[in-house]
């Protein structure tokens, strides 16, 4: 026992002596295929330069598995499959890395999960205000290490939960626009950051209401930070979730969009 303590020591001291000095964090959010509920971790992808052991990883999947409130590597998450599962955070952070930033990545994610009613809004003490909380202690463990923080986007992967009623659908954009703007102005402390949206248009419940389709669009369309990416096209296991190999597809294809479209540069080191 007190071996496997001290290994485990050694490993999160290891993995926060190989973090670089200036840390381009994304945060990662939203429902099951932010989580990577068909990423099976069997086929993980391939790291033969052993580029995850530089991406620093911090993760939370409530009431299932988490990197116990310290960072670590870029890795397969536990729960779900024996191998563990995984999502786009792979190789989003690889391809942000291959094109020249220093990736960190803070996830926060469970699948079957609405703004209405798990997520909530800012001080109604549910899963964002968890996440918000989670998040300041993670930077705090970086910051106090000496890293300079520059948050460089969000990624929203979540909205089939919240069309599974009109009424819900109907009130996603002023409850998703709610938390964006408490993330941008109390939470993270700057509005510099990329922020991408993105829902499964072809789910039965957003087929049916549509509306938070529309509300990311419209979000977007109103502000020159934010972009919405379709899920079309993407590998699915099934009538919404991804395929290991379509999550694949959908991280190159996010870090496409924050460098080629978005193009944030320039440090901008969080305060809080």
């Amino acid at each position: 026992m007190v071996r496997g303590v001290v290994h485990f020591y050694l490993a999160v001291c290891l993995a926060a002596s190989a973090v670089a000095d200036d840390i381009d964090l994304i945060l990662l959010a939203g429902q099951s295929n932010a989580q990577g509920w068909q990423g099976d971790a069997k086929f993980y992808p391939a790291d033969d330069d052993a580029v995850d052991d530089s991406i620093p990883f911090y993760w939370v999947t409530p009431g299932h598995s988490s990197s116990a409130g310290h960072w670590t590597t870029l890795k397969a998450q536990g729960g779900r499959f024996p191998a563990g599962h995984f999502g786009l955070e792979v190789t989003l952070a690889r391809s942000l890395k291959a094109a020249g930033l220093t990736p960190a990545v803070f996830k926060y994610s469970l699948g079957s999960t609405s703004i209405a009613q798990n997520w909530g809004g800012p001080g109604d003490g549910l899963m964002y205000d968890q996440m918000a909380a989670e998040y300041r202690r993670a930077v705090k463990q970086l910051q106090d290490e000496g890293h300079q923080i520059r948050v460089f986007s969000f990624v929203w992967i979540q909205g089939e939960s919240d069309a599974r009623t009109a009424e819900m659908a109907r009130a996603y954009q002023q409850r998703l626009q709610s938390l964006i703007n408490d993330l941008r102005e109390r939470v993270v402390g700057h509005a510099e950051f990329g922020i991408v949206l993105g829902v499964d248009e072809q789910h039965p419940w957003v087929q049916a209401h549509p509306d938070v389709i529309h509300a990311q669009q419209q979000i977007a369309a109103g502000d020159a930070r934010i972009v919405h990416s379709t899920m079309v096209g993407l590998q699915k296991a099934d009538s919404t979730h991804l395929t290991p190999a379509g999550l694949e597809e959908q991280g190159r294809k996010i870090s496409a969009v924050l460098v080629d479209e978005l193009q944030i540069a320039g440090p901008d080191p969080a305060q809080k």
